[in-house]
């Protein structure tokens, strides 16, 4: 029989719950890009330390290194808001714990509309060029009318 192994940590770190893959959508989730930074194009990654109580909240945040135009209070804003699940250590044991992490602002990327490629009249040197349009069907599950290998190809060719 296989002896169980103690947890050599007395002290547990603070846990996100869902992993840090939930803690990026957080944060990705809640991020509202400032409107000072939107009209100035500010972009950049906004570095802090922060401070987790007992009870798994945010209780200070501080920026390490900052941009301007209102990403540094955005970024503690939601630093504040997140919430950690502490696991169970030592009865009436309050350990504030120190973290850092860093939010990056991007501007978000404009949809743009692809403009129409404006047609041309042919010149008579194209006129005598050949389309070729090749097709590609996939193996359908044969049919007992169907041999089992057979594949099917179709070619147009197109004179303009």
């Amino acid at each position: 029989m296989a002896k169980e192994r103690k947890d050599n940590s007395f002290i547990k770190k603070p846990v996100y719950p869902g992993g840090p893959q939930a803690y990026r959508k957080f944060i990705k989730d809640n991020l509202k890009y400032p409107k000072s930074a939107l009209e100035n194009k500010t972009e950049g990654t906004v570095f802090l330390k922060y401070s987790i109580d007992h009870t798994g909240k945010v209780i200070d945040a501080k920026v390490i290194k900052g941009i301007a135009d209102g990403c540094n209070e955005e970024a503690v804003r939601i630093l504040k808001l997140l919430k950690f699940e502490i696991p169970k250590g030592p009865r009436k044991l309050r350990v504030l714990f120190h973290q850092k992490t860093q939010i990056t602002f991007r501007l978000p990327k404009e949809k743009t509309k692809p403009t129409p490629k404006p047609q041309s009249t042919p010149s008579p040197k194209t006129t005598n060029k050949m389309n070729l349009i090749y097709q590609y069907q996939p193996k359908k599950k044969p049919t007992k009318e169907q041999p089992k290998k057979t594949r099917s190809y179709s070619y147009t060719i197109t004179k303009n």
